[in-house]
């Protein structure tokens, strides 16, 4: 069976230059590419975080459909791993400087898991997740 050589996460978004701007912000992303519609309409931005090498592309189909909804068949949400349970607490600090509204360091008592969860400009739900090392 061949391997996988990486994986890019494809999000479909009402304003390709708005998420952009947006998890640039938060993440230190960088652009680099898009798409531009021969009408001006940014239809495609592809994004790169250098360190881990996540890649997002911010699809607009202009499809004028209500904000993304995690109980619908399709993706539940996206994770962002951490390497150390204080990572959680920095980044929490994080979206607190941005002012954007996250659930504080979850530990649920079901799991030694921790997690803060958050909302892009569309809702799509994201996650900065953290488990601990296996023994």
């Amino acid at each position: 069976m061949p391997g996988i050589a990486g994986q890019v996460v494809i999000l479909t978004v009402s304003d390709a230059d708005r998420s952009a701007a947006w998890y640039c912000d938060l993440l230190g992303m960088e652009e680099t590419s898009r798409y531009v519609q021969q009408d001006g309409h940014v239809a495609l931005v592809h994004l790169v975080e250098r360190l881990s090498g996540v890649e997002l592309c911010l699809a607009d189909h202009r499809s004028g459909q209500a904000a993304f909804d995690e109980f619908r068949i399709g993706l539940d949400h996206l994770e962002f791993l951490v390497a150390h349970r204080n990572d959680l607490d920095t980044w929490a600090a994080r979206l607190d400087e941005l002012g954007i509204r996250h659930s504080g360091v979850k530990e649920p008592s079901y799991t030694s898991n921790a997690m803060v969860t958050f909302r892009d400009p569309d809702n799509i739900q994201l996650e900065f997740f953290w488990r601990p090392p296996k023994s």
